[in-house]
């Protein structure tokens, strides 16, 4: 089964390798992990917490053990970061080959994301969110934002400086395939 929550992306690698110092070396249940999560990343909330927790442990940064989750022996490089990925996140299968039909002139929007990939959102997601297509719509900027990160994605067209982020998805860019991909 592939994970549905997709934080928002870090700025780069080093930034990600924080989220997963915020980890326990030692095994620690959820609700541990998430309240070291919260406080050492300033994370507004414990369901923000809780998606980091689970997007990491789909990255192979983190484990669960019998004794809790605990931080894997393990660096969050680019490669490993594109293979938790494509093997691990919901849709992105579906992202990757929109982007490889993408092109300069008509490149891959969050929005053309969403529509691309709207009938795919799980049946519980639409009944139990009255704003599903929003969270979804966002969704997809923040997976496009992650594989932006490990050049699987490559933003183009609109500000220059669009490309340089402090933290979140690009909401209005378009990409193309990345050198990666």
């Amino acid at each position: 089964m592939r994970l549905k929550p997709v934080p928002d992306p870090p700025a780069d690698l080093d930034a990600l390798r924080e989220y997963q110092r915020a980890v326990p070396l030692v095994p620690g249940d959820t609700d541990d992990c998430c309240a070291r999560l919260r406080r050492r990343r300033d994370l507004p909330d414990r369901q923000t917490a809780n998606d980091w927790l689970a997007f990491l442990r789909a990255l192979d940064l983190v484990e669960e053990t019998p004794r809790g989750f605990v931080r894997a022996d393990a660096e969050p490089t680019s490669e490993r970061v594109r293979e938790g990925l494509r093997e691990e996140v919901l849709l992105v299968p579906e992202a990757l080959a929109a982007l490889r039909e993408a092109s300069p002139e008509a490149p891959l929007t969050p929005d053309d994301l969403f529509a691309a990939t709207r009938d795919r959102v799980p049946r519980h997601d639409r009944a139990r969110n009255p704003d599903w297509e929003a969270a979804w719509r966002d969704r997809a900027a923040r997976l496009l934002g992650w594989l932006a990160l490990v050049d699987l994605a490559a933003p183009v067209g609109g500000d220059p400086d669009a490309t340089e982020r402090s933290e979140g998805p690009l909401t209005d860019a378009g990409y193309v395939a990345g050198d990666a991909l």
